[in-house]
């Protein structure tokens, strides 16, 4: 509102006056001046050109609010003297539209103003308890680098890990040929009359060659891709092909490349292409801007991930998750636990239960944090990790919580990851100088600080391209976590959001996620075994999962071996469920050289047995005193057979 008051002698640009004895204005004035930028001058009533320039204001108006002085002289104090600093940068010039058009809109504006100023301390402690000494618009230069550097390791770990197994896993001697796939795939899309739709239907790059050297390309180019993203060099074309190499091998893997984390991977993958810097040489990190939409997609789909999975342990109405037990069961029963997972079984169960408890709390509270204000958001972003550490040290589950713990790490701003930066590590050589970095101040990292810069042309296309990215992605995840409590998909108001839903399912780029929703209960492992007679029976060893009882269990991740998980998966139900096991089995049988690679030992080295079986057994994890004694990391008891005794016609 206006003052009543007109100065004879104005400034030459817009001023604000606030009180200088209060904090709260003086938190947020670093705010006003990054988003007005030189457009507006701010001083303190305190400073001696004040009285002496503008004695017609009197001292008691700057201790009730704040004054906007125009160049005309005109004096506006309250909420019309925020608006109208505001207003000088062209993309905050809403408030003040609202204020002058609605008298009512002015009204609740002004009392909200009066009542905020009348309770300066209380605020002042709120915004510092929230905000913390930085409630200016954080910036994400520095985040960004470290987690496209995190997201360059993980795809070459993915790629790397891959390309070791992928000749016994889908190559032509392997488990699921892909050449035999993709052929039977063209053989029923000619049948269809289906044409350039099974390019979407099924995206591969194997439709131009299936031969198991294309296979190995595509692993060894999405490697040298992932290092080419590490260093710097072209990320946006660096991560639009990893992400349509990754999709390429994902639609044709089969049951083994068909993981959450698989998915995961391809739709973090997938943003992060708009979140990277157009430029084709390593540069400083404050060069240019994060996306702030894809950071807060980045952020959406870390709060899917995370309320997913305990809303489905939930809707599973599973009575381990309800009473709080499951984590008895869990260290022992899931895929491959790591040695400090037989300790974490050894816990008592008020323990067990609490961890439960704190597990529900994290995953169904936490994410909601990631939406507040920077210090609680801090505080979500740190309990998720925490999580994750914890579970990533009782288990081997590949590179999802590494990947988590990369999305995690978008909930903390430069501020934060410049002084952890500054403090533990020597910087990358793109950084050069420590003492450049320390020296740089938030303004620096803005491009100039004011947020008044023109918008270059990429900014233009990007924000094209994101926004209604943005809206489908947020419907598509929505409606994915709705599905969750069987909210119908048929509603009217959903149809549409499931179509998109449905045409997107083939690329994989906007998944469902949850893990363990059923709680196992027992460990049930599958032992491969070979003979000549059929009487003299011989293990085969695989390298990873449990099968010699004294074999301590180990730290493999962020690699995944995929046959050794896939056996999990196998036990969860009968031979007849999984085809795939059967192949593996010929394949023994055969002697493929490529699938024997996938195992620890080969029990015939000469040539393949005659006979393959696979027996049943239940695996425990010992206790304390069943250790010292045998010094066993787990016990078993056959259960029966799995596969009867096979052999290939003679």
């Amino acid at each position: 509102m206006q003052s009543g008051v007109h100065v004879a002698n104005p400034p030459a640009k817009p001023l604000m006056v606030f009180d200088g004895d209060c904090n709260f204005c003086g938190l947020w004035i670093r705010r006003w001046r990054q988003l007005t930028g030189d457009a507006v001058d701010y001083l303190p009533s305190q400073d001696s050109r004040i009285a002496s320039q503008f004695p017609e204001i009197p001292r008691e108006h700057f201790q009730t609010s704040v004054q906007f002085i125009e160049p005309d002289g005109k004096v506006f104090s309250g909420s019309e003297a925020v608006f109208r600093a505001l207003a000088k940068n062209p993309n905050m010039n809403w408030p003040l539209g609202f204020y002058q058009s609605s008298k009512r809109c002015a009204a609740i504006a002004e009392r909200a103003y009066r009542f905020v100023a009348g309770h300066r301390t209380g605020f002042s402690f709120l915004t510092r308890l929230a905000w913390g000494r930085h409630v200016e618009r954080p910036e994400y230069h520095l985040t960004r680098w470290i987690f496209l550097r995190a997201m360059g390791l993980i795809y070459l770990v993915a790629f790397a890990s891959l390309w070791a197994q992928i000749g016994g896993l889908i190559g032509h001697n392997g488990i699921v040929p892909e050449d035999q796939f993709i052929t039977a795939a063209r053989q029923w899309f000619d049948s269809q009359s289906i044409g350039l739709d099974r390019f979407h239907q099924l995206p591969t790059l194997c439709w131009l060659n299936t031969s198991d050297g294309f296979l190995q390309f595509q692993c060894g180019a999405g490697a040298i891709l992932a290092c080419l993203l590490i260093v710097g060099i072209a990320p946006v074309p660096a991560l639009a092909l990893l992400w349509l190499l990754y999709l390429s091998l994902t639609a044709v893997g089969g049951p083994f490349l068909s993981f959450q984390w698989d998915n995961l991977l391809l739709e973090a993958g997938f943003l992060a292409i708009f979140f990277a810097p157009g430029q084709l040489w390593p540069k400083v990190p404050w060069k240019t801007p994060p996306s702030r939409i894809i950071l807060w997609l980045f952020r959406i789909l870390l709060f899917k991930l995370m309320f997913s999975s305990g809303c489905v342990k939930l809707a599973s109405h599973d009575p381990n998750w309800r009473n709080l037990t499951a984590l008895t069961f869990h260290y022992q029963t899931q895929p491959l636990p790591t040695w400090l997972g037989w300790y974490a079984n050894q816990l008592p169960l008020w323990l067990q239960k609490l961890s439960c408890a704190a597990m529900f709390a994290i995953e169904l509270g936490a994410p909601f944090l990631i939406f507040l204000p920077r210090r609680i958001r801090f505080f979500g972003g740190a309990a998720l990790a925490s999580l994750q550490i914890l579970i990533l040290l009782t288990g081997n589950y590949t590179f999802f919580n590494w990947l988590t713990l990369a999305l995690c790490l978008l909930l903390f701003d430069d501020f934060v990851t410049k002084k952890i930066c500054c403090r533990l590590i020597n910087l990358h050589r793109g950084f050069q100088n420590l003492k450049v970095l320390k020296g740089r101040t938030t303004a620096d990292l803005e491009i100039g600080g004011t947020g008044l810069e023109t918008c270059p042309a990429r900014s233009r296309w990007l924000l094209a391209i994101t926004v209604p990215l943005a809206m489908v992605f947020v419907c598509v995840s929505f409606l994915e976590i709705a599905a969750i409590f069987a909210v119908s998909s048929d509603h009217s108001m959903l149809k549409p959001v499931a179509g998109v839903a449905r045409w997107l399912g083939p690329v994989r780029t906007i998944n469902d996620y949850g893990l363990f929703a059923v709680m196992t209960t027992e460990r049930r492992e599958i032992i491969v075994q070979g003979s000549n007679d059929g009487v003299h029976w011989r293990d085969y060893d695989f390298k990873y999962k449990p099968g010699d009882v004294s074999k301590r269990p180990g730290f493999i991740a962020p690699f995944q071996p995929r046959l050794d998980w896939q056996m999990w998966f196998a036990a969860l139900s009968d031979c007849q469920n999984n085809s795939w096991f059967e192949n593996f089995c010929v394949r023994l049988l055969q002697g493929s050289p490529q699938v024997l690679s996938l195992l620890k030992s080969n029990p015939f080295p000469g040539k393949p047995p005659r006979y393959i079986r696979a027996e049943f057994y239940n695996y425990e994890f010992t206790n304390l005193s069943e250790r010292r004694a045998t010094g066993a990391w787990w016990k078993r008891q056959l259960i029966g057979e799995y596969l009867p005794p096979v052999s290939l016609p003679q």
